[in-house]
């Protein structure tokens, strides 16, 4: 079993997708006129947090001017403020703003992660790339021996802990689960136990429309606490 930090190092690597790579890079290089005067990562952006963590977040990919910039998941970007405060009220979160790899925020208890860890054009991520990236979340469902909760943040995150769970031999007795807000799935593999909860994910499309509101997001976070043994 991989520890988390050997596999951080195998995703900052990553050449997988050239065309991710090549793209990233010139985001970094062109950046957006606010960000002109940082330092874009401009790479493939690693899971950050907890590496005792029971609660996992799956999200999409990286933003162009989120992750892409700051080096971590949910970072940077509207759907990273939106996310850090929930966490926060939850008690999963040391603080409920998160601006860059180096600031003070410190994770525990959870550990967020995507499906991809480049930033794709109009975050649209093909199903070529999103299979290029799947053995780096399953690594790090193999190395969180504690693990009890998977929230799935949209669609494709969602989706993409399925696989994870069907490929370690998990099943579902209640039948195949369906992305809908909210929805919470038991899996069983043997003696072990997992939840896996369903959210729409903190885009600024759902939360400024109000598809996703605080409320409904707080919800997610406290069942998934309430689930901890």
């Amino acid at each position: 079993m991989e520890h988390l930090a050997d596999i951080e190092r195998r995703v900052v690597a990553c050449r997988r997708c050239p065309e991710l790579r090549a793209y990233c890079a010139r985001v970094a290089r062109e950046k957006r006129r606010a960000y002109a005067d940082e330092t874009y990562w401009g790479k493939p952006v690693p899971a950050f947090g907890d590496e005792r963590a029971r609660v996992m977040l799956v999200g999409l990919a990286p933003g162009a001017h989120g992750s892409n910039r700051t080096g971590r998941p949910f970072t940077g970007d509207a759907s990273g403020d939106f996310l850090y405060p929930a966490l926060y009220r939850a008690g999963f979160a040391s603080q409920p703003k998160a601006t860059h790899r180096g600031d003070a925020v410190r994770l525990s208890d959870c550990l967020i992660t995507a499906a991809m860890r480049c930033a794709p054009p109009h975050n649209k991520p093909t199903p070529r790339q999103l299979r290029n990236c799947s053995s780096y979340l399953l690594a790090e469902f193999d190395a969180l021996p504690r693990l009890h909760v998977i929230v799935a943040l949209g669609k494709i995150g969602f989706d993409a802990a399925l696989r994870v769970l069907r490929e370690r031999d998990f099943d579902f007795p209640a039948g195949r689960p369906s992305f809908a807000h909210g929805a919470a799935t038991i899996a069983r593999c043997k003696r072990r136990e997992l939840l896996l909860l369903a959210s729409y994910h903190p885009s600024r499309q759902n939360t400024n429309t109000g598809k996703l509101t605080q409320p409904m997001f707080d919800a997610v976070f406290t069942r998934a606490r309430e689930a901890l043994p």
